[in-house]
Parts: structure tokens; C-alpha cells; sequence
């Protein structure tokens, strides 16, 4: 009964990790783009995206003393791109955040669409 338990218990955590992994990221080829990833990598592992929005949003500072985080009154800028990626009418099109040229937030969108043949 108990090894039953600790299987039961085992396959609980190890699916719960794959559905984390699955839900930060998304497969190019044979390339994971996952948060955390620098602009020219993901560019390197996708090609150039279908459509690029950038911004620019002024965030608190922040300094961290003694393990705590403190805002003085300052703002800094960070720059943000939004890209997305179209795979075709088989697979979810992606949308890529980046700030300051760091992966922050990947999203699926719609399914994607078949390019028009000209």
C-alpha cells in the first residue's frame, strides 16, 4: 500500500512538471524557446517572426538592501518587443515578450494560418 501510494504521488509531480515545462515555452524544430532566452536566440532557432510591435515603459527602480527590495521615487526605462511567431493552420501561433532583449512571457494565441499563395 504504501509503495502504491509514493507510484501514485511520484506520477502526480512528475506530470505536474511537464505541464510547467510545456506551459513556459514552446518547441522550433528541435529548439525549446523557453523564458529566459536572448532575442538573437530565439531568431537563431525560429527565423524572423511575422509581425514585431516595440515599446518603451517606465518601471519603478528598484534597490535591494539587506535582502529587501526598496523603490526611491525613480523610474527606469524598458524596452519591449512583442513578437509573433505563425507556424501554419496545424499548430497555435505564439506570442514572444521580450524586455530588454530578455524572453519574459511566451502566450499562445489562435491557430495559426496558411500563408496565401501569390
Amino acid at each position: 500500500m504504501k509503495k502504491l501510494f509514493s507510484a501514485i504521488v511520484l506520477s502526480g509531480l512528475l506530470s505536474l512538471a511537464t505541464a510547467q515545462a510545456g506551459a513556459e515555452g514552446f518547441r522550433c524544430g528541435v529548439h525549446i524557446v523557453d523564458e529566459g532566452k536572448q532575442m538573437f536566440e530565439v531568431e537563431d532557432a525560429c527565423g524572423a517572426p511575422v509581425q514585431v510591435t516595440r515599446s518603451n515603459i517606465q518601471r519603478p527602480a528598484v534597490i535591494w538592501i539587506h535582502g529587501r527590495p526598496y523603490n526611491d521615487g525613480t523610474y527606469v526605462d524598458v524596452a519591449v518587443e512583442t513578437w509573433v511567431y505563425n507556424f501554419g493552420s496545424a499548430r497555435l501561433m505564439q506570442q514572444l515578450r521580450f524586455e530588454n532583449g530578455v524572453l519574459v512571457d511566451v502566450e499562445s494565441l489562435d491557430r495559426g494560418y496558411d500563408p496565401q499563395p501569390q
